[in-house]
């Protein structure tokens, strides 16, 4: 179904408390699903807010890879500037904003790095060029042209050209671990459904509430 016609039925329709699912890993699940379903371009794609250490905010879009009970999981050079928000910080924000289907999900909690071997079975899936692309770039340090990446670029390619491209030490995946979910549904008159989940008090399920827009 195109976009246009799913935010129209979304819209319609709402979201109640009722039909939410108790595990927020699973409602999100869903909405995934049926964001992928759509003519969306990048559905994976997530806000991904960090601080540095003297309180400013920093945002930019990374892509989900994959998801489970235990979190959600992106790439990065673990030298980048988010990274090091991270280290310092390990408090992080997502947004998923699947504004053309009239739906966004937020996501609070911590980010960790997984295990190398997590790392690794993924960065062997990447297509060559990305792998290259990975050792190539100093992410977020200042060059003076891009003629300088694309000279690294290339020294990759004759350093790895009979070769496989390994994982670079400095690269891999981080887990954010949810503390809230909240999943946000248009509606007409700018009344929209809002839900949050919180974890319960003794840390071992989910609760949820409705929020005024």
């Amino acid at each position: 179904m195109k976009t246009d016609d799913l935010r129209q039925k979304f819209m319609r329709k709402g979201l109640s408390h009722d039909e939410l699912n108790d595990e927020p890993v699973r409602q999100f699940e869903s909405w995934y699903a049926t964001t992928n379903d759509s003519d969306m371009h990048e559905p994976s794609a997530m806000s991904l807010a960090t601080v540095d250490k003297d309180g400013q905010p920093w945002q930019r879009f990374v892509l989900l890879k994959m998801f489970d009970e235990d979190g959600f999981v992106f790439f990065t050079n673990y030298e980048s500037r988010k990274a090091q928000h991270i280290a310092d910080n390990s408090k992080v924000s997502l947004l998923f904003p699947w504004h053309v289907l009239g739906r966004q999900v937020k996501i609070t909690g911590t980010a960790e790095k997984i295990p190398t071997a997590e790392s690794l079975k993924y960065f062997a899936t990447r297509n060559r060029g990305s792998q290259l692309g990975a050792w190539a770039s100093q992410q977020s340090q200042m060059i003076n042209s891009r003629s300088i990446l694309e000279t690294m670029v290339d020294s990759m390619k004759r350093k790895y050209a009979d070769k496989e491209v390994p994982l670079p030490p400095f690269w891999g995946g981080y887990r954010i671990r949810p503390s809230t979910y909240e999943f946000w549904q248009a509606r007409e008159s700018r009344l929209h459904d809002c839900f949050i989940y919180r974890r319960s008090e003794e840390g071992d399920g989910w609760y949820s509430e409705r929020l005024a827009p």
